[in-house]
């Protein structure tokens, strides 16, 4: 018999101290020069890897997460439906995120087809910022590895409907402390943490919408890009804290529901800067309606919308009667395996 396992991600804090390096940014890197041919062969090239990654099968990884519980009715939880759902395989273990095509359509679309393409077996996470990101999408003998495809487009904020994707906002927040000092909304869509115009404001929009975008607390799942917004191709990374100064600014596609202890052990440095520096693999990454039925995990998250939530929601209040900061509360999320 199959058993229910709750799983948190626990959100910790990012000091801005660790945050004062990063914004080298989360780029593909600008300089073409970086992508040669002689790199490309070195690597082998697309479809000699591909030739070795079919005659080779990697090894899945197992999840290892703690699994706290949770006192919420059966009705009070929302199952992730697995095109939704992508499993990223390391040594470290197994990492599932839920993408969001609600917020970033082309960004899921174009991750869905490079993991059905099995594009990144065999990459690495070639830079590894303790306390910030883990990119990934490079190749051992170039970090500047990326697809052929398009550029896409930026996707950094949705116009969203309040009467269709309601939200429960919660508390006042800066949308970006950097480089858009507005004071906004926060609160959770389907169990993301958002940011928003105030749904109130949908009334005076032409659009009857207001603008929305996922936040870059730890766990969110966004694509890098250079300078350029329209720049993103394959390489993605996933944070390892609070990464404020990038909301609304990067594409954030998706949020880990398991495996951010996972996320948090990849080997921290950067090919090409840190000498010895040897980086972690990707095994494997595939969506899970890709993989056979027994093979697919069970992932549930708390239905922010729910009462049930609601009243959950009220006990992370402090002595004060406020609220975290949300960046700062677990969503509940549980597994089936």
């Amino acid at each position: 018999m199959k058993t229910f396992w709750p799983v948190s991600l626990l959100v910790l804090s990012m000091s801005a101290t660790a945050c004062g390096s990063e914004t080298a940014e989360l780029t593909e890197t600008e300089s073409e020069a970086a992508n040669t041919a002689a790199a490309v062969e070195a690597e082998g090239g697309p479809s000699t890897r591909m030739a070795a990654l079919m005659q080779s099968s990697p090894a899945f990884a197992p999840i290892n997460e703690t699994l706290p519980d949770y006192d919420l009715p059966d009705d009070a939880w929302r199952t992730v439906d697995q095109d939704n759902l992508l499993y990223i395989d390391t040594d470290h273990g197994r990492i599932i995120l839920e993408m969001a095509p609600e917020f970033a359509p082309n960004h899921v679309a174009r991750m869905r087809e490079l993991a059905g393409a099995r594009f990144y077996d065999g990459l690495v996470f070639h830079r590894v910022i303790d306390g910030f990101m883990a990119q990934a999408g490079g190749a051992r003998t170039n970090p500047a590895w990326s697809t052929d495809l398009p550029d896409m487009q930026a996707e950094f904020t949705t116009r969203r409907d309040p009467n269709t994707d309601p939200v429960v906002e919660i508390q006042d927040r800066m949308v970006n402390d950097r480089s858009d000092r507005r004071i906004a909304k926060a609160g959770f869509w389907n169990g993301f943490p958002i940011g928003t115009d105030p749904s109130v404001q949908a009334a005076i929009t032409g659009d009857g919408r207001v603008s929305s975008w996922l936040l870059h607390c730890e766990g969110a799942a966004a694509m890098a890009r250079t300078s350029n917004p329209d720049s993103a191709g394959s390489q993605f990374y996933i944070t390892r804290g609070h990464a404020e100064h990038l909301n609304a600014q990067y594409t954030v596609w998706g949020r880990v529901r398991v495996g951010q202890e996972a996320v948090n052990d990849i080997s921290v440095g950067t090919m090409g800067e840190n000498p010895g520096f040897q980086p972690d693999s990707i095994r494997l990454i595939r969506v899970g309606s890709d993989l056979p039925e027994d093979e697919q995990v069970t992932v549930e998250v708390a239905d922010t919308n729910s009462d049930a939530f609601a009243a959950w929601l009220d006990t992370q209040r402090g002595s004060n009667g406020n609220l975290p900061d949300i960046c700062e509360i677990d969503i509940p999320v549980r597994i089936e395996e």
